[in-house]
């Protein structure tokens, strides 16, 4: 089965809402060469760091990401409880006023409850249910993350693969004239040869290697062989799918030296020659696209 290309870009956001629970959480991505997780979590959100990153990396391979949640209580009956010293000092209270001061009073239930801190949260409990609902909400958010990502990741693939196509039929018409600059190669190489003799007679077996050294440095046959070859693997990529910057970083940077290694050999050898520059040139143009695109992808 294909696999989707991503893009490092993207961003999810997602919100729960439980009876006395809200949890807000996002990820916006960013690209960077590897996994690079930043978490901005409330301090009560502590416990939940190490299970959001083991999270993530389940999902994601590479960019910098930015995490961040924000929780908000609403204190119900369901999660509250009695903090019974405090109640019992405000009974003491009572009495030490009616024995002091004379004071009669029956203790108002109703008003005790108000008392700052006289119901308390269970916040083993509490802290339980806020971990399953930031974690259930990463794993929504890292859904959508990476939809967001795939779609992005296909319309790059489709910019990548049509640079492909043109190199390739750039280095199909170079191909050409290479076979129509020929004769030129020969006329340089004639021309070497003669400025190499200057009328002086020269050792047979030296003249052969300097012939043969001459005609491999005119002749890109190989170069052009080699760049359709990385080209067509570049395209096997694209249609592999999956994760593939770090691969097409490094046939770009081979379709690269193959291109300059092109350049050098074909200047000085007339009308063809400057034709083969201005191709290899516009070869150039191309890898150059594809390599800011791929930076963009995992």
């Amino acid at each position: 089965m294909k696999k989707a290309v991503r893009s490092m870009t993207g961003f999810a956001r997602v919100r729960r809402h439980q009876p006395h629970l809200d949890v807000t959480l996002s990820l916006k991505s960013v690209n960077h060469r590897a996994l690079d997780l930043h978490f901005h979590l409330p301090s009560e959100l502590d416990p939940c760091e190490a299970p959001l990153r083991a999270l993530i990396k389940e999902r994601v391979t590479r960019g910098h990401i930015d995490i961040r949640a924000a929780v908000v209580r609403m204190e119900t009956q369901q999660a509250m409880g009695l903090n019974r010293p405090l109640f019992a000092a405000y009974l003491a209270a009572l009495r030490t006023a009616e024995e002091e001061y004379g004071v009669r009073s029956i203790p108002d239930v109703n008003a005790a409850l108000r008392v700052p801190g006289m119901l308390t949260v269970d916040e083993a409990e509490a802290d339980a249910e806020i971990n399953q609902v930031v974690l259930s909400a990463a794993e929504e958010a890292l859904g959508i993350l990476n939809e967001f990502r795939e779609r992005e990741g296909a319309e790059l693939v489709r910019v990548m693969r049509n640079s492909t196509q043109q190199i390739l039929a750039h280095a199909a018409t170079l191909e050409e004239l290479r076979a129509l600059a020929v004769p030129a190669f020969q006329a340089r190489l004639a021309e070497r040869l003669a400025n190499l003799l200057g009328g002086a007679a020269l050792d047979p077996q030296r003249l052969a290697q300097e012939a043969a050294m001459l005609a491999d440095r005119s002749d890109i046959s190989e170069e052009l062989a080699r760049l359709a070859v990385h080209a067509r693997e570049l395209e096997r990529l694209f249609e592999e799918g999956g994760e593939l910057g770090k691969r097409a970083d490094f046939l770009l940077q081979e379709m690269n030296r193959e291109t300059n290694t092109i350049l050098s050999k074909t200047s000085g050898v007339g009308e063809h020659g400057l034709k083969i520059t201005d191709l290899g040139l516009a070869v150039k143009a191309e890898i150059e696209k594809i390599r800011e695109q791929a930076l963009n992808v995992e």
